[in-house]
């Protein structure tokens, strides 16, 4: 009988060490790192720049799921939600922050020691997100596209298809410096050029549609897109609207013209992306944000819809077809 009773005791004393051992061994694995994913705008639209965001990371040697999270956060286009998203992201914790560049000075100033990855059109010096473009000094480093110093240029390429002495109108969000940088730079590019032009302000869907009326009644012949994550999260509307009312139009980013739009003039959005997923991946292997030089497009790309062209009944001049990277059929 003693022994049977010491048998089972010591069957049950390794049942409980069976139990224990796999508890154990987790727990000394280290915690799967995750990444807090953070916009003003929408996320609704953002799937390409998600994609290419995974893809990145997947270059740096991170599957998400496998030895990654991500923590999606939205503020939805109202940027006073933005220090509550930070703040529940800070609490996971996340060990890097992802941001456009709204949502990324937010996040500065809601820490000073988890680091800091941004997509940004704006100046990063200027935003006072870095020290400087060569050496960012601080938790933060990123990708600037620059999108707000292009406007001279698109505003020229539009002209080309714009019926010849109708004013342009521009769409623009004011709440960014990117926004305000590129509203100067259209001015002064019209004002040289002697081209009318129209500004309207939106900062929601009524603001869009609104303006689409506004455009009408002043015999506008043509838009101007301003850059801005708001704008980017309204593409659909805007390519909508702008069909509609047979606009030829000119957008910041290749992803509007692929969804419809007829032409577009800057950096790819994804490509600054993956180039995001990539800094982030060496981050969560130990570099600092400090030592990660702020990266810079080079290359920027004009971008055609032919069959938009088509549906609106304007043909786009040789010109200007040949200066272009891509033309969609």
């Amino acid at each position: 009988m003693a022994i049977n009773i010491a048998r089972r005791r010591f069957i049950a004393a390794l049942g409980g060490a069976s139990l224990t051992w796999p508890l154990a061994a987790r727990a000394q694995q280290p915690a799967m790192p995750v990444i807090g994913f953070v916009r003003s705008a929408t996320l609704t639209d953002a799937t390409p720049f998600v994609t290419a965001f995974r893809q990145g990371l997947k270059e740096s040697g991170y599957i998400q799921g496998q030895n990654v999270a991500i923590e999606f956060r939205s503020a939805e286009n109202h940027p006073d939600r933005l220090p509550a998203l930070l703040a529940g992201l800070i609490r996971v914790p996340v060990s890097v922050i992802v941001a456009n560049s709204v949502a990324a000075i937010a996040a500065k100033a809601a820490t000073a020691t988890i680091p800091i990855v941004f997509a940004s059109g704006d100046d990063p010096v200027e935003d006072g997100l870095v020290a400087s473009i060569n050496r960012p000094g601080s938790n933060v480093t990123g990708v600037s596209f620059i999108s707000g110093t292009l406007g001279a240029k698109r505003l020229e390429l539009l002209s080309q298809v714009a019926p010849k002495g109708a004013p342009i109108a521009v769409l623009t969000n004011p709440n960014t410096l990117e926004a305000a940088a590129d509203r100067k730079d259209v001015e002064a590019a019209a004002q040289t050029a002697h081209q009318p032009i129209q500004v309207l302000e939106v900062s929601n869907d009524r603001d869009i549609e609104a303006a689409f009326e506004t455009i009408a009644q002043r015999g506008c012949g043509a838009l101007l897109v301003g850059p801005g994550a708001f704008l980017t999260s309204k593409r659909k509307l805007v390519i909508d609207l702008a069909a509609q009312h047979r606009l030829p139009t000119l957008y910041p980013l290749r992803d509007s013209v692929s969804a419809g739009g007829l032409m577009s003039y800057g950096a790819s959005l994804t490509d600054v992306y993956r180039q995001v997923g990539i800094y982030t991946g060496r981050i969560l292997k130990g570099e600092k944000p400090a030592d990660l030089p702020v990266l810079q497009p080079t290359i920027f790309e004009l971008v055609i819809n032919l069959k938009t062209a088509k549906a609106l009944g304007i043909a786009i001049p040789p010109t200007l077809l040949a200066l272009a990277d891509e033309v969609i059929e």
